[in-house]
């Protein structure tokens, strides 16, 4: 949360915003407490004394500050090559949406999501998680799209992996 709460103390700064309704700590605890437990906008509205359309946008201006700074693929590489191996497994993140959205609905889970592939060390520790397709993506399908396979043999890596690959 202090990680967070400075990351975002510093995006408040450089855009250069001069009130807000809740300080930078307590979007902070909002942010987590909805992509950590799950609670729905309408909740943390409540919770929080704000608006729905507030706690969206801080949502999301929490999760833009988070993923400026995580890595590329390419520079995930760089750690990853002190590594004797990874591990690649994909994942399905669930989403709300309606029958209409066939792309992120995953026939095998039998719902609507998200694939992110995950590369971690031997000790389960996360090293890298790729950009989220829509869930009827195969994670082959997935793994190729963004170039884990070609990363991890230019780098001589081995990689410990599923059936799925």
């Amino acid at each position: 949360m202090r990680f967070l709460t400075g990351q975002l103390t510093a995006k408040r700064r450089k855009i250069g915003t001069r009130w807000r309704r809740l300080p930078a700590s307590r979007q902070a605890l909002l942010a987590l407490a909805h992509l950590r437990c799950g609670d729905t906008y309408a909740q943390l509205a409540a919770g929080f004394g704000i608006g729905i359309a507030t706690v969206y946008r801080y949502i999301r201006e929490a999760v833009e500050a988070l993923s400026a700074i995580a890595p590329s693929l390419t520079e995930a590489m760089r750690t990853i090559r002190s590594r004797a191996f990874v591990i690649l497994d994909g994942t399905l993140l669930l989403i709300d949406r309606i029958a209409a959205d066939t792309p992120y609905y995953s026939g095998k889970h039998k719902c609507h999501g998200m694939n992110v592939q995950v590369l971690t060390d031997p000790f389960g520790r996360f090293l890298w998680a790729s950009p989220a397709l829509p869930g009827s993506t195969h994670d082959l399908t997935a793994a190729r799209h963004h170039g884990i396979m070609e990363a991890l043999a230019d780098a001589g890596l081995k990689c410990c992996a599923d059936k799925a690959y």
